[in-house]
């Protein structure tokens, strides 16, 4: 019975490798920037970081690009590696901002699963009215534990050219 079990996962994290990916995200997927190597495995992939970038959907003239960690190993080829939470994100201005749509404070920017069970990566949108700064917070999280690791990234609004900066809370519902 025991060997079934195994077998079971086995092949469910298989399906989940080839398909999970087009199931990952909220938004448009991530482009990948480049990955760098950070544990050699013989035969098997290695562990690595991957840098990606992601255009905030609702934000026009905003980028975020963040990096986290990819399991290699046997586990990892097979996609059944327990992804870690260290995740670092970075987001900026690239361009003038405009909204195309009012959102929630906290809400959804992206989301992606990070592992075989019940974890996954989130960037959530937030809007700091005093200061007129987008505020976007990276985290992940599991449906038992949940985790502490997190990493912030502020945006000023700021005139870009001749368009004049607009105001983040007249977008917040």
């Amino acid at each position: 019975m025991r060997n079934v079990a195994k077998s079971l996962v086995g092949l469910l994290g298989l399906g989940l490798a080839v398909f999970g990916p087009s199931l990952a995200s909220a938004s448009d997927d991530p482009e990948l920037i480049f990955k760098r190597s950070t544990v050699w495995h013989f035969l098997t992939p290695d562990h690595k970081l991957a840098v990606y970038a992601i255009d905030d959907p609702v934000v026009e003239g905003v980028a975020c690009h963040f990096t986290l960690p990819e399991k290699g190993g046997v586990k990892g080829m097979l996609g059944l590696a327990e992804e870690t939470s260290d995740i670092s994100l970075a987001c900026r201005q690239v361009g003038p901002i405009s909204f195309k749509e009012k959102f929630e404070q906290g809400s959804d920017m992206y989301s992606q699963s990070r592992s075989l069970f019940f974890k996954k990566m989130q960037i959530v949108r937030g809007c700091d009215a005093k200061r007129n700064v987008l505020v976007y917070l990276v985290y992940s999280d599991k449906l038992i534990e949940g985790s502490p690791k997190n990493s912030t990234s502020s945006v000023p609004i700021m005139p870009w050219g001749d368009t004049p900066a607009v105001k983040c809370s007249d977008w917040l519902e």
